[in-house]
């Protein structure tokens, strides 16, 4: 029963989908280097 929990957790497809979340994820971290001025702008 384990090792059917284990295989099932670690498919094909959620691999494929962990990959993307954590591309998506460094794209978003090395391309936010800076606070936009906008957000600020009412204070």
């Amino acid at each position: 029963m384990f090792k059917k929990l284990v295989a099932s957790i670690f498919s094909r497809e959620n691999m494929l989908a962990l990959a993307l979340a954590l591309i998506v994820l460094a794209l978003i971290v090395f391309t936010a280097d800076t606070t936009p001025n906008w957000i600020y702008q009412g204070f």
